[in-house]
């Protein structure tokens, strides 16, 4: 009797998931992780060193310059990208084989790191996140309490920058309440997430009242 033959894995999902800071990004995909032990997280490449408690191949690659240098020239990053002096990207062949596996994969990363995913991978989903308010926006950076008035005024720029980008993307997701944000990204990852569709009239004006209008 022949051996049956075992279907090839669906393959996986490339969630990029992007947002200002203030957005509560951070703890919306911890809680993510909790609630869906089996979503994959790509961890990235960096030429920075360790901070304490950081652990090679579980926070990050930490990698010489002249290695990531080679890894660019050889095409081996969907992006990469230099933030204060060190340089940070996300290997094509990590994400390649947790998608051919059937694994669902989630990628952290700034809209303009997304981008290039975009065009690198144009079947991956992309996702941002908004706060619900510009003024909880502001709440959220002044409750850290560590930083002064300026620093709080440059990240309030950029964070009012980075929003004005939701647009791009083919998802988003106003971050009120933490348990309907994660229910909203579980749905998306599962492939159920017309609702928080950018081309969503609802979905659209809702981000259009926080992030502002998209271009025209």
């Amino acid at each position: 009797m022949a051996n049956p033959v075992t279907a090839p894995a669906r393959p996986g999902r490339l969630v990029v998931l992007s947002a200002p800071s203030g957005a509560g990004k951070t703890t919306l995909v911890k809680a993510l992780r909790a609630a869906d032990p089996l979503l994959g997280f790509s961890v990235s490449y960096t030429t920075r060193p360790a901070r304490p408690g950081e652990v090679d191949g579980r926070d990050y690659f930490f990698v010489e310059p002249g290695l990531f240098t080679g890894m660019v020239g050889h095409g081996e990053f969907l992006e990469h990208a230099e933030v204060f002096g060190h340089r940070y990207g996300t290997s094509r062949a990590q994400v390649q084989a947790a998608l051919d596996r059937g694994q669902n994969l989630l990628l952290e990363i700034d809209w303009q790191g997304a981008q290039q995913v975009r065009a690198n991978a144009p079947d991956c989903v992309s996702v941002f996140i908004l706060p619900p308010s510009r003024a909880e926006l502001e709440r959220r950076l002044r409750g850290r309490g560590t930083d002064s008035e300026a620093v709080i005024q440059r990240r309030l720029g950029q964070a009012l920058d980075d929003m004005a980008h939701w647009s791009e993307f083919d998802h988003v997701i106003v971050n009120d309440r933490l348990d309907e944000a994660v229910s909203a990204l579980r749905e998306i990852v599962a492939g159920r997430g017309e609702r928080w569709s950018t081309r969503n009239p609802e979905a659209r004006d809702q981000a259009t009242a926080i992030g502002g209008a998209p271009p025209a």
